[in-house]
């Protein structure tokens, strides 16, 4: 299996999504693949436990990519070995009557993951540059003082969401949330062979929408709104990773891959030291528990 090199996917410069391949084996058979998933992912799990124990940092994951791109099993083969007390996912669908009522941030707000957590964002707080930058007609349901049609809405407009978003995950961060966000870089061609299987296979019917159809002629545009939004919100403290996802066995190892390594760099995250009152007592409490009568 080819070594995975997480600076090759990391977005540290203005980055053009056409000079990034969409598809990758990794050298491997999707058997090794899948071992390989299964020891990274078995890590995870442990790290996990020891963040919770810890509690003093969070972990946020952006997953964000076109249709079909593999989000939600990325979710489910990643994510398989955590105690589902200690991760949270949340899908951002359509904004709801009580989120228009609010600001566009504030239902991500709402959901970020307690300390000690992990949380998925499965569609983010990026949706607000993309869907709504192609469809800008959206945000005049946002009800935003002086924006009463769409030609209010202009490039400084969207520089200014950019900022916001930025001040955002830089408040986060500096409060201990560890930030990821990765972009699914699916082909057009691939997702035209994954809706065809959505259509041919009736338990995945279930999946399909014409909308699905209609959202695809606008590929071109989407791809501008991304490669936008990645330049402009890629930090150290919130990096973006594009991730090839023509292969969805290989997105996920090279996606758990890049978790592992960056949080094994927080050396200070390890469980909590009993105090030494309570471990010069150890043999005690032993000796009680032992004692005890039924």
């Amino acid at each position: 299996m080819d070594t995975i090199n997480s600076s090759e996917y990391k977005v540290e410069k203005s980055i053009k999504l056409s000079d990034f391949n969409s598809g990758t084996d990794l050298g491997a058979s999707n058997k090794e693949l899948k071992k390989q998933l299964e020891s990274i992912r078995e890590d995870l799990g442990d790290f996990q436990n020891t963040l919770y124990a810890h509690s003093k940092y969070s972990v946020l994951v952006c997953l964000q990519g076109m249709d079909t791109s593999g989000k939600d099993s990325l979710i489910r083969e990643v994510f398989k070995d955590f105690n589902v007390q200690g991760v949270e996912v949340t899908s951002f669908k359509v904004p709801t009557e009580l989120e228009l009522k609010h600001d566009y941030l504030w239902r991500h707000y709402i959901a970020l993951p307690a300390k000690g957590k992990f949380g998925v964002f499965n569609r983010t707080h990026y949706e607000n540059v993309l869907v709504t930058r192609v469809h800008p007609e959206y945000i005049l349901g946002e009800h935003i003082p002086g924006i009463h049609e769409v030609a209010d809405i202009n490039q400084d407009f969207w520089n200014q969401r950019f900022e916001q978003i930025n001040n955002f995950e830089k408040h986060l961060a500096d409060n201990g949330t560890i930030i990821f966000k990765f972009f699914l870089n699916l082909s057009k061609g691939e997702q035209r062979r994954r809706l065809v299987r959505r259509l041919d296979l009736q338990e995945k019917n279930w999946k399909f929408s014409a909308g699905d159809l209609k959202e695809r002629r606008l590929w071109d545009k989407y791809q501008e709104c991304y490669e936008e939004a990645i330049n402009n919100t890629s930090k150290p403290h919130a990096p973006w990773y594009v991730i090839p996802a023509d292969n969805k066995k290989a997105a996920r190892v090279i996606v758990a891959n890049i978790l592992l390594e960056a949080l094994k760099k927080y050396k200070d995250i390890k469980e909590p030291e009993l105090s030494a009152k309570i471990k010069a007592n150890l043999g005690d409490y032993r000796n009680q528990l032992e004692n005890e009568t039924e």
